[in-house]
This record gives structure tokens, C-alpha cells and sequence, in this order.
């Protein structure tokens, strides 16, 4: 816990260089490192994090505020601590940003306790091993790439592939369902998408369990690349406050990387690998460890994941990929067929798929879910180029099974009912499972392609 900033006259130095967001202060005595100062002009309070010791009088500082105003000569105040955030239950519901005040014209949070965003990782001894599954309610995710209690999903796919529709729907789940409650951290996020956010989730009837923190594209570096820690900060307080099943979503972590490439050119480090900074590695960690699951309560996370020209083997996406417990793919290709929500059944997946973790039951009926919808996807050319006639009778069974599954896996959302005037599902696993039994041993064969799309689960009224 930390107090709030100190209200001390006394100044430890002065602004003596200001490059961007890039700022060198001469001081008195040297400040830690991560400390936050912080400097006044026209009843405005600039904060700044300290990032360097360059010798035995200077800092180099980064800004988490705009550069305009500020001077050379102007006297700088140490806060006594680093960057902190005021914590309070009545923190739900809320629209918030790195500091902790308010974005959506309410009034500020009871400033009574504090909490460093860079607070260390729970011990060792504290935390939880995994738990099993969280169910969410989405078919094709809990069959094919489920989620793991306090594990960490990452969620890749472009622009237009129903990322954001996703996340409200975990969101939706996590609330209903589990009776959890969800801390969203928009990183880099541009103020538009923001803004519709907050709107749709409130519309979705989330918002009551949920608190956004941004730190938006027009911001410091300084403020992108700490706004992930700030938001990790509240979902660490309401998992050992309320002891819930808390969902942590950051969009996009990419972003994240990137305002730390930016500061990194900036402090004046070499780069690395594709000019990515040299502590890439030791940055996606320091977020990604804190990300955890103790005797209080969970923190399952899903990782919005920006992939640079479609390439998984780019330095910042592998190293984010290294952390990951289930990786959702979403393909255009799927959405351009109108498989909603759009994702790639073969390429998605968990690396907690097996016997011991799911049960033998469900991972049998996954694998066989697989393999018809990859045999399918093989067989694919030869029926565009000759027709399904050419095939022989147990590829066509394969072929027929495979594209009313690949419909089945499709479902109407709850966040979207408004929308699409159509009720939204939540499908129980042990429904699902039994589902996809029946249509892998063809107690379906019969029905129409059409019967099994966007629906829930097939013994209800289509």
C-alpha cells in the first residue's frame, strides 16, 4: 500500500533538458528508480517516472503527461513513492485511467488505501495451480480451446473479425455464469473504439461488474507502456478483496511492446532483434508473472495479440506466445463465410489438451471434432474442382458431418442480442460434448445443414 503524492515544498531538483516525453532533471540527491516526481505549472501537475541514472546528479525521466508547459529550470518535486493507484470496491462500474481518476464524469474513487502498480508477484508458496476449466459458455471455444482457471488466453486476429464481440461476450460470461467480475485494460486504444466500449458493455448490462482502465493512443509512451501494470493493479486488489473469479482483458498487448520499443529508443538503448528494445523479453514478463491465481481468488486472463503482416514468428508475438496457456485464432476466412464467432477450429488451441486435464470424454470428442473438420479442409480443392460425387462414401459421410459441426459451432451472443434480434445462448459443456457425440456417430445425418446454424445446443427448439 502507498500513500498518495506527498505535499512537500521542497524541491530535489530541476528540469534541465526536455526531448519529447523525454525528460533530464538535475537533482539534489538521487531519486530510486520507477520513483514518481512530479512538477507544478498553471495549476496543473505534471508526473513523471524515472527511468535512469545517468551520473551522480542526473535522472532521466519519462512523462506520463503532455510536454506543453514545461521548462527548463522548472523545480521538481519527489512524490515518496512510485506511480500508485487508489483502490476501493466502489471501483466497479467505472471508466477509469492510469492514475486512477475518473473518465467518465463521476465523481473520484474514496481516496483511502493505495497500491503501487509495481508491486511484486504473489510468492511462490501463495499461489494456486490450475483448477480445471472456466467454462464460458461458447461452444467452439470450451470444446476446442478452453480456458484454463487462472491461466492466460491470447486472442489474435486483425481488424473485423469480431475480437471486441468476443471480449464482451467473456465479459458477459464471467458475470453471469461465475458471478466474477472483469478489469479491462485498453492499451493504446484509440478514444472511438473506447468510447463504444463503454456504451455497448453498458447496453450489454456488464458494465455494473466490470471497470475499464485506458491509456489512449494520443498518450505518453510513458502512459501505454504503464497502463497494463495500473490495470493488473485493480484486478490484483478485487481478487484479494472480493475473492472472485476475476477476468483480466488487455487490448492489444502489441501495443504494450510497442510503447516500450518507443521508450526504449528514447532512453537511448540499442536495439535488438528487428529493432525490438533489449528488454523485451524481461518487459512482457514483468506483466505476464503478475497475471496469477492465489488462495483468495483467480485471474484468468485474455490478451488481445496485434500478429505484425500475419507473421507468429515475429520476436514481440513469440515472446508473448511463450506465456500463453491457449492461443483462439480468428480467421477471415471463417467470417467471410459467416461462421460467427470467427474462429480457426485447427490452427486454435491449448496447451492443456489432454486426458488429465479435460477427461478422457471430452478429449476424444475434441480430436474427433478435429480430425473431421481437417479431413474436410483437405478435401476442400478436389470438391470445388470435381464435386463432392468424386468422393468416395466414407469422405462424403466425413464431408457432410464435418460442415454441420463447423455450423453447429456457430452461436447467437447475449451482447449482441439488440442487435441481431435474436436471443443469445450459453451452452453448458456436458451439452456440447453430447452434441458433438451424436453428430460424430450420425444421429444427425438426417437434418439439414441449415437446422444446426446459430443456435444453441440441438435438443432446444431452433
Amino acid at each position: 500500500m502507498e500513500a498518495p503524492i506527498s505535499s512537500q515544498k521542497t524541491a530535489i531538483g530541476t528540469i534541465t533538458e526536455v526531448h519529447g516525453p523525454v525528460v533530464i532533471i538535475s537533482c539534489k540527491r538521487l531519486p530510486p528508480l520507477r520513483q514518481a516526481l512530479y512538477a507544478c505549472f498553471d495549476h496543473t501537475t505534471f508526473l513523471f517516472e524515472v527511468h535512469q541514472h545517468l551520473d551522480q546528479h542526473q535522472v532521466r525521466a519519462i512523462t506520463l503527461h503532455g510536454t506543453a508547459g514545461l521548462s527548463r529550470g522548472m523545480p521538481v518535486y519527489d512524490s515518496g513513492a512510485p506511480l500508485h493507484v487508489p483502490v476501493a470496491e466502489q471501483c466497479l462500474g467505472r471508466l477509469l485511467n492510469i492514475f486512477g481518476e475518473p473518465l467518465d464524469g463521476q465523481p473520484e474513487l474514496p481516496q483511502k488505501d493505495y497500491r503501487n502498480i509495481h508491486s511484486k508477484p504473489a510468492a511462490l508458496y501463495e499461489t494456486a495451480g490450475i483448477t480445471g476449466i472456466l467454462q464460458t459458455g461458447i461452444k467452439v471455444i470450451d470444446l476446442l480451446c478452453p480456458f484454463v482457471k487462472g491461466g492466460k488466453t491470447g486472442l489474435f486476429g486483425g481488424a473485423g473479425v469480431g475480437k471486441t464481440v468476443l471480449v464482451m461476450e467473456f465479459i458477459h460470461a464471467v458475470s453471469a455464469i461465475h458471478q466474477g467480475v472483469s478489469v479491462f485494460a485498453g492499451v493504446g486504444e484509440r478514444i472511438r473504439e473506447a468510447h463504444e466500449l463503454w456504451r455497448e458493455m453498458q447496453q450489454a448490462g456488464v458494465m455494473q461488474d466490470t471497470l475499464l482502465v485506458f491509456g489512449q493512443m494520443d498518450e505518453s509512451p510513458g502512459v501505454r507502456f504503464r497502463i497494463g501494470l495500473s490495470a493488473l493493479t485493480y484486478a490484483e486488489y478485487l481478487r484479494d478483496t472480493l475473492q472472485k473469479e476475476v477476468l483480466f482483458v488487455m487490448d492489444n498487448v502489441f501495443r504494450f511492446v510497442q510503447a516500450g520499443s518507443e521508450i526504449s529508443s528514447l532512453l537511448g538503448r540499442m536495439p535488438a532483434t528487428v529493432g525490438y528494445q533489449p528488454t523485451l523479453t524481461t518487459e512482457v514478463a514483468e506483466l505476464e508473472e503478475r497475471i496469477l491465481s492465489t488462495q483468495s481468488g483467480n485471474i484468468t486472463s485474455v490478451q488481445a495479440v496485434y500478429v505484425p503482416a500475419d507473421d507468429m514468428t515475429d520476436p514481440a508475438v513469440s515472446t508473448i506466445l511463450s506465456h500463453l496457456d491457449t492461443t483462439v485464432i480468428l480467421s477471415r476466412e471463417q467470417a467471410s463465410k459467416g461462421i460467427y464467432p470467427a474462429v480457426d477450429p485447427l490452427q486454435s488451441g491449448s496447451k492443456l489438451m489432454d486426458k488429465h486435464t479435460l477427461g478422457e470424454r471430452h478429449y476424444q470428442i475434441a480430436e474427433g471434432v478435429r480430425e473431421h473438420l481437417a479431413r474436410y479442409r483437405e478435401l476442400e480443392d478436389i470438391i470445388a474442382m470435381l464435386g463432392i460425387e468424386e468422393l468416395s462414401e466414407s469422405d462424403r459421410r466425413i464431408v457432410m458431418r464435418a460442415r454441420k459441426l463447423q455450423r453447429y459451432l456457430t452461436q447467437p451472443f447475449k451482447v449482441l442480442a439488440q442487435h441481431s434480434h435474436q436471443p443469445g445462448v450459453s451452452v453448458p459443456l456436458q451439452q456440447t460434448l453430447s452434441d458433438c457425440e451424436a453428430f460424430l456417430l450420425g444421429q444427425y445425418d438426417n437434418i439439414s445443414e441449415q437446422q444446426c446454424y446459430m443456435r444453441g445446443s440441438m435438443q432446444e427448439h431452433p
